[in-house]
């Protein structure tokens, strides 16, 4: 290979650009074989008080990627977090055999390493200061409360009474990493269809009100995203300015995005 050849070129500056990079290489989490044999566990915490409940207890299985997301009140205690877990996963997928976490003390507390240790299930725990090692449930922690601040913008202290809501809209939305929703490969059929409600249908009231208010979140989110949608937009344009062009205009294309 000649000095003056451009893959030569390539390799070199290629090498010279390694130098600077982070050691080590990724290395992804094994894939599980079957669903709800393989979780990972969180809390999302720092919620306003509602209904006495101020975080949620967020568990998802790590193939299908379907979630629960239960509401606690905090400070808890490890055997609370154990009572939830029987009741509301091992009651419907039974024990896992591992159960991927951060080290938060209630997963490190002797009472939660011997219970499931005496189970079978293996904890495996993240390292201190590197969330990505578990980065599935740290993108599913960004996503869902994302989803709801646009959900209870108006009504912030009202998120418990819609967070199943919020659960269904998630387990039957489409992921691009399975390429299906999170309900098919659990129930093995598409989610079905949530009718809509026709205001005065209903005779009883409290049916009324309910069916009414259900119908009325997807209006209301999409109201919540336009402001955020303006927001963004408004601070955005303050570094920007109008630019207007005609079809066939010559522009100058910038080829590197960032220095």
């Amino acid at each position: 290979m000649s000095k003056d050849s451009p893959l030569l070129a390539i390799l070199v500056k290629a090498t010279s650009m390694n130098q600077f990079a982070h050691p080590g290489l990724l290395q992804p989490l094994p894939i599980p074989e079957t669903i709800w044999q393989d979780i990972a566990m969180d809390f999302v915490e720092g919620l306003p008080s509602s209904h006495e409940k101020n975080c949620i207890l967020v568990v998802v299985d790590r193939l299908s990627k379907y979630g629960h997301f239960v509401a606690l009140k905090h400070p808890y205690t490890v055997a609370q977090v154990a009572q939830l877990f029987i009741k509301k996963i091992l009651g419907l997928h039974g024990l896992p055999r591992t159960i991927v976490s951060d080290c938060n003390p209630t997963f490190l507390s002797q009472f939660c390493t011997t219970f499931f240790h005496s189970q079978g299930t293996k904890l495996c725990h993240s390292s201190a200061y590197h969330p990505h090692s578990n980065g599935q449930i740290e993108v599913l922690n960004r996503t869902f409360e994302h989803y709801l601040r646009c959900f209870v913008g108006d009504k912030p202290t009202s998120w418990s009474t819609r967070l199943s809501w919020a659960e269904w809209w998630y387990n039957t939305t489409y992921h691009s990493a399975i390429q299906m929703t999170h309900h098919e490969p659990v129930y093995g059929k598409l989610p079905p269809t949530i009718q809509s409600y026709i205001p005065g249908t209903s005779t009883v009231d409290d049916v009324n009100t309910t069916l009414q208010d259900r119908d009325t979140i997807p209006r209301q989110l999409h109201l919540n995203l336009q402001v955020a949608q303006q927001r963004m937009k408004h601070f955005a344009d303050r570094h920007r300015t109008k630019r207007e062009f005609q079809p066939g205009n010559w522009v100058f294309l910038r080829l590197q995005p960032y220095h």
